[in-house]
């Protein structure tokens, strides 16, 4: 395998932030039909009618801040309702956790908790969601496979296994795509044994921190939470979970079978994540 091309340090936040977003992008242009979603009453009235449910996925576009004030205004539902057990996040590692901090902590301790990366993650996007948990004594999980795992996934030939040759092919698509095209194909497949070892290292983390009677939320890019791509491909069936994406605009409806909800938020601006990196 071909060693991987170093990002440099002033480009990482942007990968980082761009890549998922990225591959959602590519993924909704294989939309099937719409997919019933709404605004923010029917979603209220949407998690009633998901009252305990075991494990609620929330899929986002990591840039839209509309998003981001859809996963607080969850968080506040459900512990105000006391159906909250735990939140789990892509934007912290795995092992991570504020289980230890009491229901005042500050931002500080929570960030310390967490260790949490303001360069890949902004605080002032993520901080009111997490904190928002926090505030309720409920704890906040790193679900996200940690660096120093990633070399290993990269080499774990079973992992091409997971996915059925269509779905795999879907993520493969999915990784250059949200790469730039500017990957070497000799790379391909080992990032996407990260992107699916991510999945996994989430979907475990959430499993762990089910409590009966309550909802473990899951708040990841919209391209982990699809069904037949993601993060439930590693959950066992008949779960009972069920994924919710955000969708920001006119953008391309979800491919009908991945989503139970699309949240509706407003257009933002389109962004080139690709340029600079093509500049350089």
């Amino acid at each position: 395998m071909l060693p991987i091309t170093p990002i440099p340090r002033r480009l990482r936040a942007l990968v980082c932030s761009a890549v998922w977003l990225l591959c959602a992008a590519a993924l909704l242009g294989c939309a099937g039909g719409p997919v019933p979603g709404a605004d923010g009453a029917a979603w209220q009235a949407q998690l009633q009618q998901w009252r305990g449910v075991p494990l609620l996925l929330l899929g986002e576009q990591h840039d839209a801040a509309a998003h981001q004030a859809w996963e607080r205004e969850t968080v506040q539902q459900l512990a105000a309702q006391g159906q909250l057990a735990a939140l789990v996040i892509e934007m912290a590692d795995a092992g991570r956790g504020t289980a230890g901090l009491p229901a005042d902590a500050d931002a500080s301790q929570v960030r310390q908790a967490l260790h949490w990366n303001d360069t890949g993650w902004p605080w002032a996007h993520y901080g009111p969601v997490v904190l928002a948990a926090v505030r309720a004594g409920v704890p906040v999980l790193g679900g996200n496979l940690p660096r120093a795992s990633q070399h290993a996934a990269m080499q774990d030939g079973a992992l091409d296994a997971h996915l059925p040759p269509a779905a795999l092919a879907r993520q493969q698509q999915a990784v250059r795509e949200g790469h730039c095209d500017l990957l070497p194909e000799s790379q391909t497949a080992p990032m996407t044994r990260v992107q699916l070892a991510r999945d996994a290292s989430l979907a475990r983390t959430a499993e762990q921190a089910l409590r009966p009677g309550q909802t473990v939320l899951l708040i990841a890019g919209a391209g982990h939470v699809w069904r037949g791509l993601g993060i439930p491909s590693w959950l066992p069936a008949h779960s009972g979970y069920k994924v919710a994406v955000a969708q920001a605009g006119q953008a391309p409806d979800v491919k009908k079978g991945d989503v139970d909800y699309v949240h509706r938020t407003p257009a933002i601006a389109p962004k080139d994540y690709c340029a600079a990196l093509r500049r350089k």
